[in-house]
């Protein structure tokens, strides 16, 4: 694997202000995507969520509930451990992407009215990750220091 590529993935700017972010953010997405999944937190697992999926035309309703599910779900875990941040925050950032046009861009912008408010917010979180990194206190942070030493010096991290 091209080295430039792995030392990418990895590296981070230094601040705690990424941790700040990615935990809250994480705890959100995972338990979004225990809903879906699992039917965890009052959600309706992959069986209901498949059927709303596919009612409102995206299909197959069972593999985008398990897509939209893993996103978040895992997705969330890797932000709160801030493991392969940047492509969990590009993935997560995607699904979000998805759910503004396809669930809540016809209602408009407020939460009350099921409108595109909180995935928006939730989509700037995570483009903002995807761009920045882990940050400083992330395993993201530990591996990118170990591939520095590796490497010399393609890591600042």
């Amino acid at each position: 694997m091209n080295k430039h590529f792995l030392t990418s993935v990895f590296s981070s700017n230094n601040s705690v202000a990424n941790l700040v972010l990615r935990v809250p953010l994480g705890i959100i997405l995972a338990a979004h995507g225990g809903q879906k999944l699992f039917a965890w937190f009052g959600g309706y697992g992959l069986e209901g969520t498949g059927q709303w999926m596919e009612s409102i035309g995206l299909a197959p309703g069972f593999i985008m509930a398990l897509l939209a599910g893993s996103a978040e779900f895992f997705g969330g875990i890797a932000l709160i451990l801030g493991f392969l941040t940047r492509p969990a925050a590009a993935l997560s950032a995607f699904t979000m992407l998805v759910a503004i046009f396809s669930v809540h861009a016809g209602n408009g912008l407020f939460m009350s009215n099921n409108g595109y408010e909180f995935a928006l917010a939730l989509l700037a979180a995570t483009v903002a990750l995807s761009i920045q990194g882990a940050g400083k206190f992330s395993f993201d942070a530990v591996i990118s220091n170990k591939l520095h030493g590796q490497y010399g010096g393609f890591v600042k991290g």
